[in-house]
């Protein structure tokens, strides 16, 4: 049987190996300048780590779970970065999505000797991510995985649960991600999708072929879900709330406003692939048939998420970008200006929707869900930029306006009242 200690020199070998591999290819694998997503706050109270870029948060993946994002090349050299601070902001980053489920996407490309951390820091890591982490940890992917992930992987296997066990996927190529998430809401580091190409070209013995992106097909007259509010609307004999909007809200009105950790659970994936199929194809959904209310809390967000254009507009998302630059007592007003700037149809539901998480809010001591806890949830299924992804950075005052919105819904939206609003 080989020895722990065996086992550590021969992670160093295979990564020694791997290292000399990648210096043999045109431009080897340098480490990966700050990415332009990196935290620029600088009293960001982990500044000296976040502004590396290394970990990011980028929205939820395709069943409503925050989806977390460790990058491997944007780690300094060792001596450039205190270890044990980024276990500190780890921690201090992932406690705001914890209570949630929530899913890891790990890039190995770029770890290199310079950079690694010590096998020790990973034990200390795995010790201090007790259950309160790992029990809400619904997905780990490792993207372009090596032998000495496999070797590391041997060293730790008498400490990990099997449970934990089956939450690991190793995925070779960046494609195969999009089986399991929005592909398009990763933030991905040029160094890790130069890497994906020289992989898939060294495969086929040829330049690589483009990722599968399956073509897009015309909706159905019935289609709810990934079409605008316009083309539901006109769908729908003129109706100004969504049908699954309407459905969903109504049924968790009904059964779950004093569900513990409602918003914040995520629901089997077939469940939800089969309800947005029934959806889609126009057939009748019953939520009662499923005995359990985090479904339709599931299928809320994704349909919010699945929207062409966020619900707010993107011509919104620089207003919402510069709510921390507003004064705190005029936020508020701020807040309401933006709102009642969108046009008529996105103001009807907005305010519809919002209405439904201030009555959330409001039983917050039974369902623990806060204005800040549903903002955190919702912030990044309301908005998003025209182009890339919603970065950690960017996190903080998107959470800001969303908790604004539901703590003071009478104020933000009393003023505007459209003959055809509807509320829940």
């Amino acid at each position: 049987m080989i020895s722990a200690n065996d086992l550590e020199q021969l992670a160093e070998i295979e990564l020694q190996k791997e290292e000399e591999e990648d210096d043999g290819r045109p431009g080897g694998c340098p480490l990966a300048p700050s990415s332009g997503n990196a935290c620029q706050d600088l009293s960001h109270p982990y500044y000296d780590v976040a502004r590396h870029g290394i970990l990011q948060v980028t929205g939820d993946d395709k069943y409503g779970r925050k989806l977390i994002i460790f990058s491997s090349c944007c780690m300094p050299p060792s001596h450039q970065l205190n270890h044990h601070r980024l276990l500190e902001y780890l921690k201090y980053t992932l406690d705001q999505y914890v209570e949630s489920d929530y899913t890891v996407v790990y890039f190995h490309y770029g770890l290199r000797s310079i950079n690694k951390p010590s096998l020790r820091w990973l034990r200390d890591a795995y010790r201090e991510f007790d259950r309160k982490y790992k029990k809400n940890l619904k997905a780990l992917y490792v993207v372009h995985p090596t032998n000495f992930i496999r070797v590391i992987w041997n060293i730790f296997k008498p400490v990990l649960s099997h449970k934990f066990g089956k939450k690991l996927t190793y995925v070779n190529y960046l494609a195969e991600l999009r089986d399991h998430l929005n592909y398009d809401q990763l933030i991905i580091p040029p160094a890790v999708l130069r890497h994906d190409e020289e992989l898939r070209a060294a495969q086929k013995g040829g330049p690589p072929p483009p990722a599968k992106v399956p073509p897009p097909r015309p909706p159905l007259p019935t289609q709810q879900f990934g079409v605008s509010l316009q083309y539901i609307r006109e769908k729908n004999n003129g109706a100004m709330i969504p049908p699954v909007m309407c459905q969903t809200v109504s049924y968790l009105k009904r059964n779950g406003l004093k569900t513990e950790g409602i918003f914040r659970r995520s629901a089997r994936v077939q469940i939800i692939k089969d309800i947005q199929k029934l959806y889609n194809q126009g057939k009748p959904v019953s939520f009662e048939l499923y005995s359990d209310v985090h479904v339709p809390a599931v299928i809320l967000k994704t349909f919010l998420r699945e929207l062409p254009e966020p619900l707010l507009t993107f011509t919104s998302y620089d207003q919402i970008q510069n709510i921390t630059k507003v004064e705190s007592s005029l936020r508020v007003l701020r807040c309401k200006r933006i709102v009642e700037s969108l046009p008529e149809p996105n103001f009807i539901v907005l305010k519809y929707l919002i209405c439904f998480l201030h009555m959330v809010s409001q039983e917050c001591i039974c369902n623990k869900m806060s204005s800040s806890n549903l903002a955190c949830v919702f912030g990044v299924n309301l908005v998003w930029p025209p182009q890339g992804t919603v970065s950690l950075n960017a996190l903080t005052p998107l959470n800001i306006f969303t908790e604004l919105l539901i703590e003071h819904y009478q104020t933000v939206f009393s003023s505007r009242c459209p003959p055809q609003q509807v509320l829940p």
